[in-house]
Parts: structure tokens; C-alpha cells; sequence
């Protein structure tokens, strides 16, 4: 008889284990208990750099992505919703070709349009008929893009939009945002929906590194967290600022996002770009104070990044070839700038480089700076990043080795640019000093 209580004692203590474990995992976390891990932060604020990729059904028009459903009359929605996925066929895309650009422009991470506000998904889901399934490419999109990114070592990051046009037309409300009915947490059904879809991106992909909720946060980070607890959520946890940069670092990390035009979706007239030159010391800028630049990309319907674009990135890639190690794994420096001399600081050594923009430096001439916010110390070695300082391209008697003299007003920093970038010698780009083994100046 002991036997048996013993038995039954045990299979009761396993059935009520069993259904503990059954009702945490349909339990969400409170929000107090889920955040971005620290180690999962550090890391992010070491990739300076992504690429932000907006693209939907709507691309085709050449409008404003989404937003043109607001305020629209019922027949402009039922054609939106019925019509456009019908001719949707991005027969030039391959990802290869995107994600190869993106590694050779130095972005380590890549944040895609899964479902922005119209509520049209860029992936296979059982949520809903508006969806790229549905459409002559009749392929997942988003696995092609996670794919191909990961090939290239590149991060792989999601935009998802809480607010969703579809599913409030389908209800009869009006499309809007930031109305009470369509907030997902006054519309059950919307966060419902929300969910069910964070579900699948998020249990279909493999590992994801980031997260943008574009929209009420609440209640769909903890779904997030709670699958994949190593997710890097950036807005609705961080400060994301758009189309501008802050005055001054901001603590912890953070992403300014920027079109490379002044539309995030492609524009097929009416458009007018960002110099290569505005990119470099905007992306300068930013990791100065400490931020990551999140730069834009709106693909053709077609499926190509339009050459306006690309030759404006693959500015930004040469740039980065020679420059990189003043932008990844660096910290601000305690004085972001001096005038037009921007500052980082190597996160693991007393590395800084010094950023100098706004100037036209021809080749084999020598420049002279003083430093007030940086001190050379006995062990220092300073020269232009990309160079090696012992060659000055057909002058085999220059010396074009930077020099340097630290005094009570400053470090003197006298430096030769010796490296041909292009065939007319000239250089409108920033330049950037290496001073080893600094310690802060006044």
C-alpha cells in the first residue's frame, strides 16, 4: 500500500509540474522582468552601422509607404488592399546583390520592412491574404532577405508595425493613427493579430539580433523577449531619433535613422539625395556621440536598389575601407569635437582618432593641427588612418611621416596625405589622424 501512495504521490507531483510548465509558457512576462541585456546593448553600440530597407506592395506607386491609406476613400482602400498585390513582381530582386553592397559598405546589420503600417507582410503568414504569398512573386521575401544578409556575416534585424490599416479597413474603422480604436491596446483583435504575427517572425528565422517596433511597444516586446531573449529592441526600448541627430551624446545606446532621399520608399521623381559627403560626416557625427546610423534604402518595385542610392553608399564604402577602425568598437570621446574635428576614442585602449571634416586635403600636402582635448603621452605614435607613412607615391625623397610636438597649449600635429584615393589626387573627404596612447587634454 506505501508502494502505491508513493507512485500515485509521484504521478500527481508530475502532472501539476507538467501543467506549471504549460501555463508559464502561455504566460507573458511582465514588462518590469524582460529588457535588452547589457552584454546584447554593448554589442549593438558596436555596429555603427546598418542598413534600413523599406519596401512593400505599395512601392509600385511610387508614394509615401502606407501613409497615402489615411484619410483615403473606401474605394482607394478596396483598390490598395485587392489590386496592387496582383501586380506586384519584383523580377529583378536578388538579395545577394543587396546584401553584397551592404557588407562592402561596412553595415553590420540589416532592419527590414516585415509589415509596415499598411499591414501587408513581406512574409509567409497564416494571418493574413494581404501578403507577399499572394502576389505574382509568390515567394517569402523575408526568408530570401535573412538568407542572403547571413551569408554576407551580416545581423539581422526586423521593423514590425504595431498599427496595421488592413485589419482596421477589415473592421469598418477608419484608417488612422494614434486614434484610440487603433491602438493595439484598446483594439484586442489588432494586438491579437500583432502577436500571432511577432509569433511567426520570431519562431521561423532562426536567431534575430534586432527588433524595431514602429508603434505602441507594450505588450509585444515581452512576446519578443520572452522567444528570443537575446533580441536587441531598439525603438520602443531606445531613443531612435528620425531624420535628425541629438545636440549631445545620449547615455546607453542608441539609432539615428535617415532616408538617403527625402522618402523612406522608393521615389521615382520628385526626389533629391544626400551627397556621399553629407553620409560620411553625418555617420562621423553620430558615432562621435555615440550613436548608431541606420541608413535607408527604397528598392524599385522591380527589386533593385536604385543606382542614385548605390553610388551615393559605395562613396560611403570607400570611405569606410580606409576609416573604418575610427567607427567601429569606439566610445566618445570626453570632447565629441574641436571646431570641424570630430572625436572617437577605441573602446578597449587609448586609442583616438581625430575626424577632420570640412576640408579639401590634396595629396603630398602637409597640414598642421593643435589639439587642446587630447595629450600625447611618451609611447604615442600618430599618423593618418590607410597609410603607412613611409611612401609618397613617385617622390622617393619625401618623408611623409606625421610629426608631432605636445606643449602647454596643445598637441601639434603636423601630417602629409600620401595615399592616391583618386586619379586627380584630390580628397573632399574627411581625413582622420591615429594618435596611440592619448590621454585627455584640457
Amino acid at each position: 500500500m506505501n508502494r502505491f501512495k508513493t507512485i500515485l504521490i509521484t504521478l500527481i507531483t508530475i502532472s501539476l509540474l507538467a501543467a506549471c510548465a504549460v501555463a508559464n509558457m502561455n504566460t507573458e512576462p511582465d514588462a518590469s522582468q524582460l529588457a535588452n541585456q547589457p552584454e546584447r546593448e554593448d554589442w549593438f553600440m558596436d555596429q555603427a552601422l546598418g542598413m534600413f530597407i523599406h519596401w512593400s506592395v505599395d512601392s509600385q506607386l511610387g508614394s509615401v509607404i502606407s501613409h497615402s491609406m489615411v484619410g483615403a476613400s473606401d474605394d482607394y482602400l478596396d483598390r490598395f488592399i485587392n489590386e496592387l498585390p496582383k501586380s506586384f513582381y519584383p523580377k529583378k530582386f536578388d538579395p545577394d546583390d543587396w546584401a553584397r553592397l551592404a557588407k562592402l559598405a561596412g553595415m553590420k546589420y540589416v532592419v527590414f520592412t516585415t509589415k509596415h503600417h499598411s499591414g501587408f507582410c513581406m512574409f509567409d503568414t497564416k494571418t493574413t491574404d494581404f501578403n507577399i504569398m499572394n502576389t505574382p512573386h509568390a515567394r517569402d521575401i523575408t526568408r530570401q532577405l535573412v538568407q542572403a544578409f547571413r551569408k554576407q556575416g551580416i545581423s539581422v534585424g526586423f521593423y514590425f508595425s504595431p498599427d496595421d490599416f488592413w485589419v482596421l479597413h477589415k473592421q469598418g474603422k477608419d484608417v488612422s493613427r494614434r486614434r484610440p480604436e487603433a491602438l493595439p491596446a484598446n483594439n484586442p483583435e489588432l494586438m491579437a493579430h500583432n502577436k500571432a504575427q511577432l509569433r511567426e517572425l520570431l519562431t521561423r528565422y532562426g536567431p534575430i539580433d534586432v527588433l524595431f517596433i514602429d508603434g505602441q511597444p507594450d505588450g509585444l516586446k515581452e512576446v519578443a523577449w520572452q522567444l528570443q531573449p537575446n533580441l536587441v529592441i531598439t525603438r520602443g526600448q531606445m531613443e531612435t531619433p528620425e531624420q535628425k541627430t541629438p545636440d549631445q551624446p545620449m547615455p546607453g545606446p542608441w539609432e539615428a535613422c535617415y532616408t538617403l532621399g527625402t522618402q523612406w520608399q522608393f521615389k521615382p521623381t520628385n526626389e533629391e539625395y544626400k551627397s556621399g559627403k553629407q553620409l560620411i560626416e553625418m555617420l562621423i557625427e553620430i558615432r562621435a556621440k555615440g550613436g548608431n546610423f541606420l541608413l535607408n534604402v527604397g528598392p524599385t518595385p522591380d527589386g533593385e536598389i536604385p543606382f542614385e542610392q548605390e553610388r551615393r553608399i559605395r562613396e560611403l564604402a570607400l570611405w569606410l575601407f580606409i576609416n573604418g577602425e575610427a567607427i567601429y568598437n569606439i566610445r566618445p570621446w570626453h570632447v565629441i569635437r574641436e571646431g570641424d574635428i570630430w572625436f572617437t576614442k577605441a573602446k578597449d585602449d587609448d586609442t583616438v582618432y581625430a575626424i577632420v571634416t570640412k576640408t579639401d586635403w590634396p595629396k603630398g600636402r602637409r597640414k598642421t593641427f593643435t589639439l587642446k582635448s587630447v595629450r600625447a603621452t611618451n609611447k604615442t605614435e600618430i599618423e593618418i588612418l590607410g597609410q603607412s607613412g613611409r611612401v609618397l607615391e613617385y617622390q622617393p625623397n619625401v618623408n611623409p611621416k606625421a610629426t608631432w610636438t605636445q606643449d602647454e597649449n596643445g598637441l601639434h600635429i603636423t601630417a602629409m596625405r600620401a595615399q592616391r584615393i583618386y586619379n586627380n589626387s584630390k580628397w573632399p573627404n574627411p581625413v582622420v589622424i591615429k594618435i596611440t596612447n592619448a590621454r585627455p587634454g584640457l
